[in-house]
């Protein structure tokens, strides 16, 4: 991880919408199975640049409705993030080709958004993680279908639908191995950055 100190993240944003297809996502990669994880981890120290990385991913893949939907896209970048194979910083993860929106990195954001996505990132670095969501890797625009069969959806948030990749074999040991309510339950209905945070300071670190 790049940096050491806990950051601001940069000056003024703009909205872009995010594309419509498979968001965070990588047909090449293992199948990876998760399950579900603490709401909340350890907190992370990160530089401005990473800070603002991580809040760029939140805003452009989020319809930034509520806090829900930008910490369930946090959620995907610190997951991918603790995955060999999505290695780097925060910075490189999000600016993966292909993986998050185009232009994520650079394009503007609406300042009125900033506070709402800072604080956010903030949660987020501070170790909150959207529950649902778990140590899921991948997501997109939620109404949209695919013909793939190892796609195990957890949550729907923020205008996107979250889902694990798992081959057959893992999904039916996995449903073996809980109970048929819980895993019913489990199920839904469904490279550089410009510094844009830099007018919304991060709040203090916690003292020891």
């Amino acid at each position: 991880m790049q940096g050491s100190e806990r950051t601001k993240v940069g000056p003024a944003l703009i909205v872009l919408a995010a594309a419509g297809g498979l968001g965070a996502c990588n047909t090449a990669s293992p199948v990876l199975t998760t399950g579900s994880i603490p709401d909340r981890k350890p907190p992370m120290v990160v530089s401005d640049a990473e800070r603002d990385c991580l809040g760029r991913a939140m805003y452009f893949e989020s319809n930034r409705s509520d806090s829900d939907g930008l910490v369930a896209v946090g959620t995907v970048v610190m997951n991918r993030l603790e995955n060999a194979i999505f290695p780097g910083g925060i910075c490189a993860v999000v600016g993966q080709p292909g993986q998050f929106a185009p232009g994520v990195l650079t394009k503007p954001m609406q300042e009125k958004d900033l506070q709402k996505v800072a604080d956010a990132a903030d949660a987020v670095l501070a170790g909150e993680r959207h529950p649902k969501v778990g140590k899921a890797m991948f997501f997109h625009t939620a109404g949209h279908h695919f013909p793939y069969t190892n796609m195990h959806y957890v949550a729907v948030a923020g205008g996107n639908a979250f889902y694990e990749k798992r081959d057959r074999r893992t999904a039916k040991l996995e449903k073996q191995d809980k109970p048929a309510q819980q895993d019913k339950a489990a199920t839904p209905t469904l490279p550089a950055t410009a510094l844009t945070f830099a007018a919304v300071p991060a709040p203090p670190a916690a003292s020891p």
